[in-house]
């Protein structure tokens, strides 16, 4: 499969407006004592995009910019302060009871570490058949055949089923996690760091099994990492994040080849290269991080950008299409203030 080849144009089976969310950070005995205000740290800030049913949505970032707090938002394991969540016209924030069920079913979540994500004291073939029976998608020996099928899906043999998590590598892990998101049949999946944790020698392993079920079983798929090698691989369109907020959004190769946004293309120089005489020894991006309890006025990243201007201190710049030589690209949007891309 050819991940790069755009799936048919069609309305969108997620679209996301607006998300904010912010966390209380914990109060200590001498903020108490001083009176302090307890600080707020606003993680999403903002975050609009959509995704088309059987496409790949990339989301990269730095560490701390939001990514795995959106994927949870997306999942309902955190409720967003304000914003719209819709899947196929579904407002998910409302749903309750059976709804929200049947929601949990539609998306299901593959976690960073493989490690943690099972239950140590479940065989695998307990996980699956947890979760089958759970929204009784199958009853008696049909459970049974369910995990075999399963099991072959992500490439492990049938006797996987009877022994414990404790018992396979990281990589045979993750495919285990990636088993029990498929139990439920969904028709999203949000693999949130996915490789990460996992060996160079594994991760393009799982990264094209992934690619393969989501061509066999017609998956939508927001694929979260910060391996933009693997997102290039994967994804039909990059979203790219920075300090809880989109910056740039587009097709992945006019992503890679022409950015938009200074911090998109500072990304892609700091990505590492194979090749050791095209080697950067020049910092990428200069500064630290700001922190998400004091965001800088106006764009977020003007305090390490190199094309920063005055407007940049104090207007937040909107997410608007961009183009070359004056032809708009309808799929390529950025937030910021240039009018012509970085170089």
């Amino acid at each position: 499969m050819d991940a790069n080849a755009q799936p048919p144009a069609t309305a969108p089976l997620i679209d996301v407006r607006d998300l904010v969310m912010t966390f209380p950070r914990p109060h200590g005995a001498i903020d108490l004592l001083a009176g302090r205000p307890r600080q707020i740290v606003r993680a999403l800030n903002g975050v609009s995009f959509s995704v088309r049913r059987g496409e790949t949505l990339g989301i990269v970032g730095e560490s701390g910019c939001g990514k795995s707090t959106l994927a949870r938002c997306l999942v309902r394991l955190h409720e967003p302060k304000s914003g719209g969540i819709d899947f196929a016209g579904i407002d998910v924030l409302k749903l309750q009871g059976a709804g929200r069920r049947a929601y949990n079913r539609r998306v299901q979540m593959v976690f960073q570490d493989p490690y943690s994500s099972l239950n140590p004291r479940l065989r695998v073939r307990d996980a699956l058949g947890e979760a089958i029976a759970f929204h009784d998608l199958r009853q008696g020996s049909a459970i049974g055949q369910r995990i075999n099928e399963l099991l072959e899906l992500v490439r492990l043999p049938a006797e996987a089923a009877e022994r414990y998590p404790h018992e396979f590598s990281g990589g045979q892990r993750q495919r285990i996690g990636i088993a029990r998101a498929l139990a439920v049949e969904p028709e999203c999946l949000i693999a949130d760091e996915l490789v990460s944790a996992l060996d160079v020698s594994v991760q393009a392993q799982i990264v094209n099994l992934l690619l393969e079920l989501q061509t066999r079983l017609h998956l939508t798929v927001l694929f979260i990492a910060h391996d933009l090698r693997l997102v290039r691989h994967i994804s039909h369109r990059v979203a790219v994040m920075y300090l809880g907020a989109i910056v740039e959004q587009a097709e992945t190769e006019t992503l890679f080849t022409r950015p938009a946004h200074p911090y998109t293309a500072a990304l892609l120089k700091a990505a590492p290269e194979l090749d050791p005489t095209r080697r950067s020894t020049i910092d990428a991006v200069r500064g630290e991080l700001p922190s998400p309890l004091a965001i800088p006025p106006g764009c977020p990243f003007h305090p390490r950008c190199p094309y920063v201007m005055a407007r940049c201190r104090t207007e937040r710049p909107l997410l608007t299409p961009r183009g070359e030589a004056g032809h708009i690209t309808p799929s390529h949007f950025a937030a910021c203030h240039l009018e012509t891309r970085p170089s």
